[in-house]
């Protein structure tokens, strides 16, 4: 009887080469296909199994390295080979690509070897099993010794590595997978710059550049998307390509064999095989040496505001929920809870204004630069902004104590804990700089930051105040890490003030970082503090500025002009630069305190 052999071929895969099995059971021809492709003749002598070759990346038309293994297995080895005599023979084989698939989720090339000892091809056979199986990317027919479909058949099974079928595409729905189109989606929402749920032919070029290196033609462009009209009606409108459309077009493109197509875009926005980011896309390397700060840099300010700008839709540069929902849409889940909006600054309706926006940004870069590279990643600004990674938006400020030996700095982020006994007002000193109170704040939406921008000497700096809960004995380090310290007291509580004196004693007295004492509450009486000297007689003997007033109850709102002292104080820790500053309209107690 002629006979017909189908070898399970499978790919194991790395980020740098792919691992080929040949398994089977014995005189099947797998070794003689090896050694075909290698010599390009049939071997006169074929040994019992060939040793492990590898084909270099630059013989691959994926440019891959490929290494091939002989493998006989038995039983109950990993991958099987079949040997297939009849039509009836298919259970048995069913049987066993069964158990493959249950322990394996490599792809799967069915091959037909020795063909030319047949007159009838096998296909009507193996056919029915592939359909049946989608792990199985192809079926082939082949024979080492007329040297027919070998070449073909190892690049049909790198193909298979490189772009499976399986996680992209449901034979039996005859549709992409909800993982495929969830990725899709958010590519396509990367790629609408402008937000207007279609790709027009800018937006459509420039993806085209992004995954391809090349533009379309502008005929090749309306070829695109006459295909689409012809099909859907609704893919294209105001000759754009719509999501639906986007979606078409990469579902034709896996049903006529160019998943390659659709796995390059996947790939070039970060998606591994199992349509996840990929880790090394959302966290690329950053080193941040000890006593460096990161901040953001001008490029990536310009692509946030360009995202901001595309989601307000009403241009009233503030974000409602529903427009930052959509912003957000991109990231699997929502990355700003309801304590954001008591973290920066809002509109009256409690909306993230445009300036909030950036200043959440800006938090989240210094205290957890890693999750804001996460965050530029679901966004797409390597991409969009055409850099090598999100770590290009990252400035990297230089050692704090270089600063101080050079008595200048360039960073824009400065950061003040806050310290003060219960009930001192550290909240409401938070709050007042963003121009909020407490009386509307749910305690599970309080937050412990508060970030806005300063002017000094005309530039634009935040200033980031962390409210420190007032436990003397657990400060921890990132408690006492900061440019300045804020001490909070409040002048009705004669029992307030001690506990500033003690934390000054204890953690900063010693230290070079600068400190100010604030005197909460201003618009009641003033009672004496119980301690073994006045706020000002402390200050004056620490040579710390004098206790300044300040209270939220006031008709005209709090004075800002406590915070711009405040970041003065964090860039020029020595005080006699700041003698110019707060000559302007400051009290003459606190002036002549600095010419000491």
């Amino acid at each position: 009887m002629l006979r017909s052999t189908e070898e399970s071929v499978s790919f194991v895969p790395n980020s740098h080469s792919s691992r080929l099995f040949l398994p089977s059971t014995a005189k099947v021809g797998k070794t003689s296909l090896i050694m075909s492709l290698v010599s390009e003749e049939f071997p006169d002598v074929v040994p019992y199994r060939a040793e492990e070759i590898t084909i270099p990346a630059d013989v691959t038309p994926e440019r891959v390295p490929t290494h091939i293994v002989d493998y006989s297995g038995t039983l109950s080895s990993l991958l099987f080979c079949i040997k297939c005599m009849s039509w009836s023979y298919t259970c048995h084989l069913l049987v066993l690509i069964q158990g493959c698939l249950c322990v394996s989720r490599v792809p799967l090339i069915l091959v037909g070897n020795k063909s030319d000892l047949v007159e009838h091809s096998s296909m009507e056979t193996i056919l029915p099993i592939m359909n049946q199986y989608s792990e199985i990317e192809t079926c082939v027919e082949c024979s080492a010794k007329n040297l027919k479909n070998i070449s073909e058949l190892f690049y049909y099974a790198q193909k298979a590595v490189l772009h499976p079928t399986g996680p992209l595409y449901c034979p039996e729905k005859k549709d992409m997978k909800p993982l495929c189109v969830k990725a899709l989606t958010r590519i396509f929402k990367v790629s609408d710059l402008d937000n207007d749920g279609i790709l027009n032919d800018n937006e459509l070029n420039f993806f085209q550049r992004t995954c391809f290196n090349t533009p379309l033609e502008p005929q090749a462009l309306e070829d695109v998307k006459n295909v689409v009209r012809k099909n859907l009606s609704d893919g294209v409108c105001d000759n754009g390509l719509t999501l639906k459309g986007f979606l078409f077009l990469h579902t034709l493109f896996i049903q006529r064999g160019r998943h390659e197509t659709t796995w390059t875009v996947l790939r070039r926005f970060g998606y591994d095989d199992d349509l996840e980011l990929n880790q090394d896309y959302l966290f690329p390397p950053l080193k941040v040496p000890p006593g460096c700060t990161t901040e953001l840099n001008h490029n990536a300010y310009l692509f946030l505001q360009s995202v901001f700008d595309k989601h307000d839709k009403d241009r009233d540069c503030a974000l409602s929920p529903e427009e930052l929902g959509d912003l957000f849409d991109v990231f699997p889940y929502m990355p700003w809870g309801p304590d954001v909006n008591n973290t920066v600054c809002t509109n009256d309706q409690g909306w993230i204004t445009y300036q909030g926006y950036l200043s959440q940004w800006t938090l989240t870069t210094y205290l957890d630069v890693q999750r804001c590279l996460e965050y530029l990643g679901y966004l797409g600004y390597s991409i969009v902004a055409e850099q090598e990674s999100h770590a290009a938006g990252i400035t990297v400020t230089r050692d704090k104590k270089i600063d101080l030996q050079k008595k200048q700095t360039q960073r824009s982020v400065f950061r003040c804990n806050v310290f003060g006994d219960i009930g001192s007002g550290k909240s409401g000193f938070l709050q007042a700089f963003l121009g909020s109170n407490l009386m509307n704040i749910r305690e599970e939406h309080r937050s412990y930051y508060a970030i806005s921008t300063t002017y000094v000497y005309g530039q634009e700096k935040y200033l980031l105040l962390h409210e420190v809960f007032p436990d003397f004995d657990y400060l921890s380090d990132a408690d006492l890490a900061c440019d300045i310290v804020c001490l909070v007291y409040d002048v009705s509580n004669p029992y307030s003030f001690e506990y500033c004196a003690k934390v000054f004693k204890q953690y900063f007295m010693d230290s070079k970082t600068p400190c100010m004492m604030i005197a909460a509450k201003s618009d009641l009486p003033e009672i004496k503090q119980m301690y073994g000297c006045s706020p000002l007689e402390f200050c004056r003997r620490h040579k710390m500025p004098p206790p300044q007033s300040f209270t939220c109850n006031t008709a005209a709102g709090p004075n800002r002009d406590i915070y711009t002292k405040l970041t003065t104080m964090a860039m020029y820790p020595r005080g006699r630069t700041l003698l110019e500053v707060f000559q302007r309209g400051v009290d003459s107690t606190f002036c002549s305190f600095w010419r000491m």
